[in-house]
């Protein structure tokens, strides 16, 4: 069992724990922020938030159970060649090639595009990024929405890439590939959601302004339905693959809400989460 700090409280001796995660609280008009990319530091968030208690359940005795078509995330483990994930070039170059064909290999996508790459650290500075720095991300959201998706898809893939695979009945998904740059992580560890426990109308959309442009994602608003999970003490030589947008509607995972959240147990000394996540889309071709 997790010894907890007073105040907090923690379950079974499976591993799961009873810890705060910070949902946006429902408003009227549109809620909004600035990016790193526009503050130059931490993102700003001009709307309310709240913190609620919940369970969040350790699956990772059945990780290998879980998919990213139908809880929305998956465990797979991949050790990688790059050395420094925090070499631009290298990140950029052989990790992004490495990526694409894990996304291939695990999904029997015909494609795969990485677009972007973040790094995150709870050191306080945060984890350096060509944008500027960046920490964990506290407030649980998903990193597109049913407008911004196929969006960024165009812009990642091409216009005409996008319309020849939905015309031939084809379909397309954007997936995040989280891992940690130094494990076990055991601080401030990424709660997961089960995408078929998340209501559609708890998907609250959210503008992200950046520098000369406005995008969108959804933050999540709280409900009591919601099943969350975390998988402890992630190593450098595992992934975690969440479904950010799927183009088919169908019943399968199409958004699945994460952020990070501080163990009830968490020590201060132990060493600072580090993580790089890679955004692709992946073509499924008809």
């Amino acid at each position: 069992m997790r010894l907890s700090n007073p105040g907090q409280e923690t379950t079974d001796s499976a591993g799961d724990v009873r810890a705060p995660l910070t949902f946006i609280v429902r408003q009227n008009g549109t809620p909004y922020f600035l990016s790193s990319a526009l503050t130059g530091g931490p993102p700003e968030y001009r709307f309310r938030t709240e913190a609620r208690t919940v369970t969040i359940h350790d699956v990772r005795s059945e990780a290998d159970r879980h998919s990213v078509e139908r809880e929305g995330f998956q465990l797979v483990r991949h050790r990688t060649a790059v050395d420094d994930l925090y070499d631009d070039d290298a990140v950029n170059g052989a990790y992004s090639r490495e990526v694409e064909a894990l996304l291939c290999q695990a999904t029997g996508a015909s494609r795969a595009v990485v677009f972007d790459h973040t790094r995150r650290s709870d050191s306080g500075e945060g984890a350096a990024n060509p944008d500027g720095t960046r920490g964990p991300a506290r407030i649980v959201h998903v990193d597109y929405t049913v407008k911004s998706g196929p969006q960024r898809a165009a812009d990642a893939l091409g216009n005409e890439t996008v319309e020849r695979v939905l015309g031939a009945g084809g379909r397309i998904a954007e997936i995040n590939v989280w891992r940690p740059i130094a494990g076990p992580v055991q601080r401030s560890p990424l709660a997961v959601a089960d995408a078929g426990s998340v209501a559609r109308d708890d998907l609250i959309a959210t503008e992200q302004r950046f520098p000369g442009r406005t995008g969108e994602i959804y933050m999540l608003a709280h409900s009591p339905g919601q099943r969350w999970c975390w998988i402890p003490g992630m190593t450098r030589d595992e992934t975690l693959f969440l479904k950010g947008w799927d183009s088919l509607d169908d019943g399968r995972a199409r958004f699945t809400p994460h952020g990070s959240f501080r163990l009830p147990d968490q020590d201060p000394g132990a060493p600072a989460r580090e993580s790089i996540e890679t955004r692709a889309y992946l073509v499924f071709d008809n």
